[in-house]
């Protein structure tokens, strides 16, 4: 990485004179008070760290550039000139650099054959783009809602989830949750496709949106706010973050997407992203099908198709299983490795489907 010689101050006013803002313009942008920005500037005054992220996002600064300016300042305020903390920092360094060496050479050695089969697949399914049809995505996306909400407990069947999403029909026996379930899964794609086709960045509002859809007439009270309780995760030994942490988990989950969004391959930040999110299990419910639906956004954003997890016996244990080694190990070449084959499997299936 290149060495970052700019003063944060100077990186915050040139991007903001290049996008021609004036300081009352971007505090109001912000819901900061004018002053705040005027003293980041001048160096009086440091900005948080999620100050940072949604300056650079606003200002268009990278945000690599901008945080590791952060850092500096504060690492050399926090410093100074002891003796003893550059000797830990120099440590501190080694150890950092040595694991992510060792993280980065065991994720190539064990992803790279299968993401570059995966994008080969792409590079084929991209020539063939005018193959595409309604009709097929239609078809993919209802059973992409049958498998996310199976995953989760539902008993309709394929047929059934056709029958409540197609023709608004009743079906005799279930409940009115599950009917609700399918119904609020549909609209949610069509929310994370209307996100694509504006290349909406991945924000606390759309995350919250996705939930609110999710569980929209079922926990109403609920939908699309963080949990005021704690939970426990049926069948895991991960015990999510107590809630009065929630909020704070979920700043840090955006600002390692910010950081990671240009640097990671795109279906390791999807899966990273699903990881993560059901990990803080910010939601009182609806943490599975609304971490699936951020990662196959991201996984559409970029020209993937959608991953879709079998909610079968077999397919569904594989699945626990390397989430679980993710989370209580923090071990997560399995869980990579296997939202890495749902996605060769399901461009396999689509260039199937349209003959290629």
């Amino acid at each position: 990485m290149t060495i970052i010689n700019f003063e944060m101050k100077n990186l915050l006013r040139v991007g903001r004179e290049k996008k021609g803002l004036k300081t009352r313009e971007v505090a109001q942008l912000l819901g900061i008070d004018q002053a705040l920005i005027s003293k980041f500037e001048s160096g009086s005054r440091k900005p948080t760290k999620e100050q940072v992220v949604r300056l650079a996002a606003l200002l268009e600064i990278d945000l690599e550039t901008l945080m590791v300016a952060w850092f500096k300042e504060k690492l050399l305020y926090e410093i100074g000139n002891d003796s003893f903390a550059l000797k830990a920092m120099n440590i501190i360094r080694e150890e950092v650099e040595n694991s992510y060496d060792i993280t980065k050479r065991k994720i190539s050695t064990n992803l790279s054959t299968i993401i570059n089969e995966i994008d080969a697949l792409k590079a084929r399914l991209d020539t063939f783009r005018k193959l595409d049809s309604v009709k097929i995505s239609q078809a993919l996306e209802l059973e992409y809602t049958f498998e996310s909400n199976r995953i989760e407990g539902n008993t309709l069947t394929l047929r059934e989830t056709d029958l409540v999403v197609n023709e608004g029909l009743t079906i005799s026996g279930k409940s009115m949750k599950e009917h609700l379930e399918v119904i609020n899964h549909q609209e949610a794609i069509v929310y994370i496709k209307h996100l694509m086709e504006r290349n909406s960045a991945l924000n606390e509002r759309e995350v919250l949106s996705i939930n609110n859809l999710i569980l929209r007439g079922i926990q109403p009270e609920e939908a699309g706010k963080y949990r005021k309780v704690q939970v426990m995760i049926k069948g895991s030994s991960h015990l999510p973050p107590q809630p009065f942490l929630v909020a704070e988990e979920m700043k840090d989950f955006f600002i390692w997407y910010e950081s990671n969004k240009k640097r990671l391959h795109p279906v390791l930040l999807a899966a990273e992203l699903h990881e993560r999110l059901v990990k803080i299990h910010p939601f009182i419910d609806g943490n599975g099908r609304s971490s699936r639906l951020v990662m196959n956004l991201i996984l559409l954003q970029h020209g993937y198709v959608i991953a879709n997890i079998k909610g079968d016996y077999e397919k569904r244990m594989l699945y626990y299983n390397a989430l679980e080694k993710a989370q209580t190990k923090n071990n997560k070449e399995d869980f990579l490795m296997f939202i890495a084959q749902i996605e060769k499997e399901c461009l396999e299936r689509y260039l199937n489907i349209i003959g290629q």
